[in-house]
């Protein structure tokens, strides 16, 4: 449903409400309808400029408030979320294709996110430290050790989850004492514009973000490199991940990247949980996750039993429409769907078999699972990013642990066993940044460190970690 409000949107720039000064916009299509849905301003790097550097000078004042002041600025804004969590789970549905429930419960899940931060926030102390703890150190000597804001903080947001993912960095960000420049993921933009909208009627001066609506490939380089940016944290993909990491010097980063997470299934597994797990992780949002489960790594003897199984599953998994709730839904765009099916026609050149699926219509492709699938095809190491699971069979667990760690991933990976000691050494040797045992690969709860290696990501994140990545230490040495 498109309505008239939600077709000229303002951003956020200069402390304003405003479109471009050249009137330059982009339009945002649906994907699963291909209807415009909304314009939002396409920013020039002059008018980014010239916002940027007033929402760095923003900071300072901010800074200087108590953290109970922002605390409750941002409790608020949580409340304002949770009382728009209709409206803006509608512009999440309508913009990214996302089931409806799974569209207002983001938005729900945000306003938990931020109220966690604020009460994490409280608990995050300094240190004191005494001279003479260090062998012939000054006893008179006295080091205040405290956190203080990096300063201007630029978060680059995903479409997948464009409030959630979004929130989680600028929550952190503001409450501790930072201004932020914003970037939108394009295919997201009117959720994220609806996100700060939000945040400024909960009271946040107006002038302390720089919403930076636009084009990547205009804006995307120019935003990274800015002087006034003291901190970058993105999430997307590995290869966009690595472009940020060259270009920025001495900026620290937060990448939360791309992953090709394998769900291990040992002989003494319980099939039926593994199916189970398996198909929730893999599928759910279309598989458009970067911790959706997205190979299987089965031992020979139980591989026909499991495929039969996870089959039975996937053949129930609703296909559909968005409004209609269904869990595969058209991909973002027709160049992703084109990509996805681009692996499964190679699969199946190289002798793959294909179980169920493998069907398209424009950009929804039905769920696919692929079996016998070897290493010299393309869907055993590249991200699909889209409905499809392959199953790789392997001769004993050390097969399986060399495949996962063969990966230029390193997100997360799930193993299945009933045997825990046998689970948790497994675990010990997969090169990732979280292991499941027994359940689907997911980010949460938000709380608990998430996190990537190799090209996975860098830094970690998490309510505290995020916290802590946006500050930095400051000593202060008193000399009695």
């Amino acid at each position: 449903m498109t309505t008239k409000t939600e077709l000229s949107l303002k951003t956020l720039i200069h402390g304003e409400w405003n479109v471009s000064e050249s009137g330059k916009s982009v339009e945002i299509s649906s994907p699963h309808n291909g209807e415009t849905i909304g314009q939002v301003p396409s920013l020039s790097q002059e008018e980014l400029d010239a916002s940027i550097k007033k929402t760095a000078d923003a900071q300072s004042a901010w800074a200087e408030k108590s953290i109970q002041e922002r605390g409750e600025i941002l409790k608020k804004w949580a409340e304002i979320l949770e009382e728009r969590k209709e409206e803006i789970g509608e512009s999440i549905m309508l913009e990214v294709a996302k089931k409806r429930s799974s569209a207002v419960s983001e938005v729900s899940r945000t306003a938990e996110y931020i109220r966690y931060t604020v009460e994490e926030a409280f608990r995050l102390d300094g240190s004191v430290k005494r001279g003479d703890g260090f062998k012939g150190g000054n006893p008179n000597k006295i080091g205040l050790a405290e956190k203080t804001p990096r300063g201007t903080i630029l978060a680059i947001g995903p479409f997948n989850y464009p409030v959630n993912l979004s929130a989680s960095k600028i929550a952190p960000a503001l409450m501790q004492g930072n201004s932020v420049i914003f970037k939108p993921a394009t295919q997201g933009a009117i959720s994220g514009i609806k996100l700060i909208e939000a945040l400024i009627d909960a009271g946040l001066p107006s002038d302390l973000v720089t919403v930076a609506t636009g084009r990547g490939s205009v804006i995307g380089d120019f935003l990274v490199q800015h002087p006034e940016v003291d901190m970058i944290t993105f999430t997307g993909g590995t290869a966009t991940g690595r472009h940020i990491a060259d270009l920025s010097s001495m900026i620290p980063l937060v990448l939360e990247l791309g992953g090709k997470d394998p769900a291990i299934v040992l002989e003494d597994a319980d099939l039926d949980k593994a199916a189970k797990e398996i198909v929730a992780g893999a599928y759910s949002y279309s598989g458009q996750r970067c911790t959706a489960i997205k190979r299987v790594l089965v031992q020979n003897e139980k591989a026909d039993e499991l495929v039969q199984k996870i089959t039975d599953q996937v053949e129930g998994i609703s296909v559909g429409m968005p409004e209609d709730d269904a869990t595969v839904t058209p991909l973002i765009n027709d160049k992703s769907a084109d990509y996805v099916q681009s692996l499964i026609d190679d699969a199946k050149e190289k002798g793959a078999t294909v179980v169920t699926g493998d069907k398209r219509e424009g950009n929804l492709l039905y769920p696919t699972l692929l079996d016998h699938v070897t290493p010299d095809m393309k869907i055993a190491w590249e991200e699909p990013f889209g409905p499809v699971l392959p199953i790789i069979r392997v001769s004993d667990s050390e097969e399986a642990i060399r495949l996962a760690n063969e990966s230029d991933y390193g997100l997360q990976a799930s193993v299945f066993s009933t045997d825990m000691d046998k689970a948790i050494g497994i675990a010990q040797k997969l090169e990732v940044g979280t292991v499941q045992l027994n359940a689907k690969t997911e980010r949460g709860p938000d709380h608990f460190p998430f996190l990537g290696v190799k090209g996975s990501g860098l830094g970690v994140q998490g309510i505290r970690e995020s916290l802590e990545s946006v500050v930095r230490d400051k000593v202060t040495v008193i000399n009695m």
